[in-house]
């Protein structure tokens, strides 16, 4: 049986998502259903790409993620279910999916039409769940929508290459749980625009001038432990996702602090890459 999945800006404190839970029980007694986050920034459709994107192809294939992101319907910002890369998807068009959806296009994508059946003011509730439980019991598409060719596009959060071919401007795309910054910069591009030249990263007159694979590859562990510097070092990466991550080794919010909070970044924070 098909995995649902939710993710939200809904946050835990108010009744939202465990309404929506209760909604997909009583339609369906036997699924399950999987948090991949409530704590998105309202709105932010930029960071819950990010989460969805990276998250998604660890389910099986079949699964059905609800996005709840900015999903109020309106004349400017209709609902879809897409089928892609062997998931299906429901949520707005508000660009979310062509930021999910950049490098794989979707097999089936439909408007869906079924709002005039129901009363409501809570779409997640009563639209995604309704949709949702529709697709687990094996319905097509169509039935509830009809089909569609494009989808609203957002293209103005890539990395921008200068003219000169020297520098790459990147942004901040997203903040984790222990203030790791990363950016918009895939391992992939930088590497292929680098051309082999030595990278150097400037962000608030801080420089970084080696980029490693994990965090450990920053710590020397052949020098004795009370010698090393660990602790509060700050690091350029490649995450497991494959983008340019900035990263206070064993950051910790309330001691040696954030590569947030310490190279004072936040969302859309600008990153200067120079290749020589």
């Amino acid at each position: 049986m098909p995995i649902i999945t939710l993710t939200s800006d809904f946050g835990t404190k108010d009744h939202s998502v465990a309404a929506v839970k209760g909604a997909l029980y009583s339609e369906l007694s036997q699924v399950t259903v999987v948090d991949i986050s409530h704590e998105v920034p309202p709105f932010h459709i930029t960071e819950a790409a990010y989460i969805i994107k990276n998250a998604y192809h660890n389910f099986p294939k079949g699964s059905i993620h609800i996005i709840g992101i900015d999903s109020e319907l309106t004349p400017e910002n209709k609902h879809l279910a897409l089928f892609l890369d062997g998931h299906y998807f429901i949520c707005a068009n508000n660009g979310i999916m062509s930021l999910i959806a950049k490098e794989i296009r979707p097999e089936k994508m439909v408007e869906i039409n079924i709002h005039n059946s129901i009363d409501t003011n809570f779409t997640v509730l009563d639209v995604f769940v309704r949709v949702a439980a529709h697709i687990f019991r094996g319905g097509t598409l169509e039935v509830i929508g009809k089909p569609i060719q494009a989808i609203k596009e957002i293209k103005n959060i890539e990395p921008v290459l200068l003219e000169q071919k020297n520098q790459l401007i990147g942004h901040v795309l997203y903040i984790d749980n222990f203030g790791n910054v990363v950016t918009n910069v895939t391992k992939k591009y930088l590497l292929q625009v680098a051309k082999g030249r030595k990278i150097k990263i400037k962000v608030r007159g801080i420089e970084f001038n080696q980029v490693y694979d994990s965090y450990s590859d920053a710590i020397n562990f052949n020098e004795p432990k009370d010698k090393r510097v660990e602790e509060g070092k700050k690091i350029a990466l490649y995450n497991a996702s494959g983008y340019l991550e900035l990263a206070i080794y064993r950051s910790n919010l309330n001691t040696v602090g954030s590569a947030s909070s310490l190279f004072g970044l936040k969302l859309m924070s600008t990153i200067n890459i120079n290749f020589s």
